[in-house]
């Protein structure tokens, strides 16, 4: 008896002092737990029919929602593995140095240009929406010496203004967006990569709107440089990028020098983690574990369907999507239609309307996202998405019954 009322003094005698201490932490508190935080996360329900992302069907969700592994795991590198090859697919190459970077498409953007290009070199962008503003802006930051080929927003580069400027700047590297999300223009690739390297030139192509929607041979079309992103047709969330370099444009990158300004996007260190350079794997970064299982699934379900498959259906889906919008007297924003995007369709806002009103109808009063226009077609345009699982006849139908409804509920009174 003795022994336990000790016992029970020596329990007090340890708890008070931390209580005071809890008390006193308490005290030193001014941030108090935030109420947001305090209730469940809620996610509406909608379609996403802008130009990304798009919604990701139940097998990817499934995917992503698995237990981690350590990013060393042998499991986790064959999953990497299984990545790499099916962008080789997906991008139609045998390049060795194909992996898929830990960010999103913009990311894989910065990391090609902050490998290839040093500062002093010369660098063209063609210019005809936000992705090649963007470019130049990351080429600049480099120190290149930047020279824009530009066309207005809605119309694409022919091969003569590129050989154009590839006389008079004799650039280092040309860069060209393949499917502008911002405008809906397709710039077609053909003789581009032969034109380039006639000239001494490396052709860096982005493909993030267009992959698994439109036509893409690396290989046969002499691309140097292609990335991607996964939000769009591969409908994988935002955040692991694919991305390629041919044997021409690795050269350069041993060529350099001096190191690339980051160490994280340094793709001789990304090179021998994603296992491309032939030696041991060696830590690098921790990875998106789950981005890379979402990344594989979106990939793997690309390959079931078939990239000819896959070009087939984005284009009747667009031809379908841009004759209902002309049924219903709208305008497409790109005349020719060899230059239309088949994932991401511009039309002209309509006389007597606010873009932003027509947006904000769709999306509280049928649950479905379309967007306004990006960079030089702001006010301009209205963007349809149709990619991956969410280009399909019934979407068509649903938003284009979506946007008479908004027409005629939207229209300003002239007075």
């Amino acid at each position: 008896m003795h022994c336990a009322v000790v016992l029970l003094a020596s329990r007090a005698a340890f708890a008070a002092p931390l209580r005071a201490c809890h008390a006193m932490a308490s005290n030193l508190l001014h941030v108090l737990p935030p109420q947001g935080l305090l209730r469940p996360l809620a996610v509406p329900e909608r379609l996403l029919l802008g130009p990304g992302p798009s919604n990701v069907p139940p097998r990817i969700l499934a995917a992503g929602g698995r237990q981690l592994l350590g990013h060393m795991h042998p499991e986790v590198l064959q999953v990497m593995d299984d990545i790499k090859v099916g962008i080789q697919y997906a991008f139609q190459t045998q390049n060795q140095l194909t992996l898929a970077i830990s960010g999103t498409g913009h990311c894989a953007m910065e990391a090609a240009l902050l490998n290839l290009v040093e500062h002093g070199d010369t660098v063209l962008v063609a210019v005809n929406g936000i992705w090649g503003q963007r470019a130049a802006d990351i080429a600049r930051r480099l120190g290149a010496s930047v020279h824009e080929l530009l066309k207005p927003p809605g119309e694409y580069f022919p091969p003569w203004d590129i050989e154009e400027g590839l006389v008079r700047h004799k650039p280092s590297v040309l860069f060209i967006t393949h499917g502008e999300s911002s405008t809906g223009v397709l710039q077609p690739l053909e003789g581009l990569g032969k034109l380039c390297h006639r000239h001494g030139c490396l052709l860096l192509v982005d493909a993030v709107a267009s992959l698994g929607g439109a036509p893409i041979f690396m290989d046969q079309q002499e691309i140097d440089i292609l990335y991607s992103g996964s939000q769009k047709v591969l409908n994988a969330p935002p955040g692991s990028a694919p991305i390629s370099f041919s044997e021409r444009a690795r050269e350069k990158i041993l060529r350099r020098k001096t190191k690339p300004p980051s160490f994280y996007l340094d793709m001789r260190w990304l090179a021998n983690y994603w296992g491309c350079d032939g030696e041991p794997r060696r830590y690098h970064h921790t990875a998106p574990i789950n981005s890379f299982f979402s990344l594989r699934e979106g990939l793997a379900m690309l390959a079931e369907l078939g990239l000819e498959n896959s070009w087939e259906h984005h284009r009747v889906n667009c031809a379908q999507l841009c004759q209902g919008l002309r049924d219903l007297g709208l305008e497409l924003f790109v005349k020719e239609e060899k230059a239309r995007l088949p994932t991401i369709t511009t039309v002209r806002v309509p006389e007597g309307y606010d873009w932003k009103e027509i947006t904000a109808f769709l999306m509280d009063n049928h649950a479905i996202e379309i967007a306004g226009g990006l960079g030089p077609s702001v006010g301009k345009v209205l963007r349809i998405g149709l990619m991956g699982c969410n280009s399909t006849s019934r979407n068509v139908d649903r938003v284009l019954h979506a946007l008479r409804d908004a027409l005629r509920c939207c229209r300003r009174s002239r007075l």
